[in-house]
């Protein structure tokens, strides 16, 4: 049992990854795992509401790239003991990229253990020599890292002249024996480690690419976890981990999201349009009274109708099978830096049970507390694009007010999107001088293979690494999806697509509304009017920024 009352049993069980027509945006996030670009490149998916932060490093010899910072982080925010609740994400299945995060980190594990190994042999035994050439590659990479070129040339320098140092030594050495062989060999263990070293990184970046480029491809690479299923009931720590993975799954479908003012409601996007009808109950016989109901009964009714979406008098494709869903909405702040999901007898499994949804909706319509509403979500583009349209009914004194407002989350940012490029550099041919020719470049270079070595003793100790190298720090309150989505507006058939779905939904709306009030004995007849000015002036929606009341 968890925190939210939640039983994950049975069994040692990974649930299914993926899920049909949200593939696109979950293997761009996915990919991130294995990507080997600078970790700097994060901060270019920041909008203007989520950001991520990078934590300077203390010694850039121990700097993660951005697969490697990336998949602790989610690792972490997503699995941990102490992690605060997650915001779903719409669109794409959290829990395979979660997992592909587990992959990554598997594959860089068995590469340290052997670098490990590496190290041990060429470093440990030769300890000195080995700090020295460490603190001759600090000295470059400081040096490079500067903007001043002469500062970068200055650094190759420094490495140029301890090798040569290291050659004289070699040549010229005032001790003979034993201690003579130890300080020649000293100096040349570290670069016999470097040169095995370079083939088990070389090894493991084809592969880390290979599934970069398989998953932006579309080729289905699987995460291979076998430390998630415990193999007997003392495996305490895979059993954690196939619980963390039901965990994630179990939040992600539950049915309480969190509005944060301009920032819309988290993982649905910001409200770009809404529209209002709000007219008097009047009973259509003035000799009777109307038929007391509730707003969930037309809640209800709306329901319905809109379950019937998919089906129209025309075969011309139209709308998908879309999901209709009764979400309860709870107010945070703007500035919130966490949500607070309840843990009482009226949730199961982070979900808001059913009796609570109606006596939400027939009675929390003012003042303080969480509202209800009745959403009807399209997942399109591959999960590129969601729309959500949200409908509420609310009746203040004779005055019964019908809502429906549109949300829309746009695709990840490009920086997920983005393919590996093959490392390759235009030199001059040494004959034909005056005609070029690429040539391919080796996947890991001398310094990568250097830092890659140096990290790799210590990433059985993170905290430490952490401290050393710095960190990937997420945005919150978090969420895989809404952290790095761009505005849908900026693609045209995205943003059709999200006004095209207005009209209809708005008339549906509408429609079963009115049939509610007619069984009940209302005059709809000012109803009806309103209903077809709107039904006008939704086939002009052009997106607004309806949260900052700003056309």
């Amino acid at each position: 049992m968890t925190d939210g009352g939640f039983d994950f049993s049975p069994g040692a069980q990974i649930p299914l990854s993926g899920s049909a027509g949200q593939t696109a945006a979950t293997s761009a996030l996915s990919s991130a795992a294995y990507r080997d670009s600078p970790v700097a490149d994060m901060l270019k998916a920041n909008s203007d509401w989520h950001k991520s932060q990078v934590s300077a490093p203390r010694l850039s010899l121990f700097e993660p790239n951005l697969g490697e910072a990336f998949s602790r982080a989610v690792q972490v925010r997503m699995l941990g003991g102490a992690r605060k609740p997650l915001i779903q994400s719409f669109g794409t299945e959290p829990q395979a990229v979660v997992e592909h995060c587990l992959a990554a980190n598997r594959i860089r594990k068995e590469r340290d253990t052997r670098l490990t190994m590496v190290m041990v042999v060429f470093g440990l035994l030769f300890l000195p020599g080995l700090l020295l050439w460490l603190a001759a590659f600090q000295l470059r990479r400081s040096l490079a890292g500067s903007q001043n070129r002469r500062a970068g040339a200055l650094g190759t320098a420094v490495l140029a002249g301890v090798g040569l140092l290291a050659l004289l030594f070699l040549i010229r050495l005032p001790f003979t024996g034993f201690w003579g062989l130890y300080l020649r060999a000293m100096v040349v263990a570290p670069v016999i480690g470097w040169l095995w070293a370079k083939q088990i990184c070389e090894r493991t970046a084809k592969d880390l690419r290979d599934r970069w480029e398989g998953l932006l491809s579309g080729g289905g690479v699987g995460a291979k976890i076998p430390e998630a299923v415990p193999q007997n009931p003392n495996e305490t720590s895979a059993e954690r981990l196939r619980q963390g993975l039901a965990r994630l799954s179990a939040e992600q479908h539950s049915n309480l999201v969190f509005y944060a003012g301009p920032k819309g409601i988290l993982g649905m996007g910001t409200r770009w349009g809404s529209w209002h009808m709000a007219e008097d109950l009047v009973s259509s016989d003035p000799d009777k009274d109307i038929n007391p109901f509730r707003s969930w009964d037309v809640i209800r009714a709306i329901h319905d109708q809109l379950r019937m979406l998919e089906r129209g008098p025309l075969h011309t494709g139209g709308f998908p099978k879309p999901t209709v869903t009764h979400w309860i909405v709870s107010p945070i702040g703007e500035g919130a830096d966490e949500v607070a999901r309840p843990n009482d007898s009226d949730t199961d499994a982070f979900q808001i049970k059913g009796h609570e949804i109606q006596r939400i909706c027939n009675e929390q319509q003012f003042g303080s507390g969480n509202r209800h509403y009745l959403g009807v979500q399209f997942v399109l583009w591959d999960g590129q694009l969601v729309i959500t349209m949200l409908v509420t009914v609310t009746v203040l004194h004779e005055t019964l007010r019908i809502e429906v407002t549109g949300h829309a989350l746009g695709p990840v940012h490009p920086l997920f999107t983005t393919k590996p490029a093959a490392k390759t550099k235009v030199v001059s041919r040494s004959v034909k001088f005056w005609e070029s020719k690429e040539v391919a470049l080796p996947l890991v270079d001398a310094k990568e293979v250097v830092r890659l070595a140096a990290r790799a003793p210590l990433t059985w100790f993170p905290p430490v690494l952490d401290y050393l190298g710095g960190s990937l720090t997420l945005p919150e309150p978090f969420g895989l999806r809404h952290a790095w989505a761009d505005k849908p507006w900026r693609h045209r058939f995205m943003a059709d697509d999200a006004l095209r779905a207005a009209t209809p939904v708005l008339r549906v709306v509408h429609a079963a509304a009115l049939r509610v009030l007619e069984e009940n004995g209302v005059d709809t007849e000012q109803f009806g009017n309103r209903s077809l000015i709107l039904s006008g002036l939704v086939q002009g929606a052009t997106p607004m920024r309806a949260d900052l009341y700003d056309a």
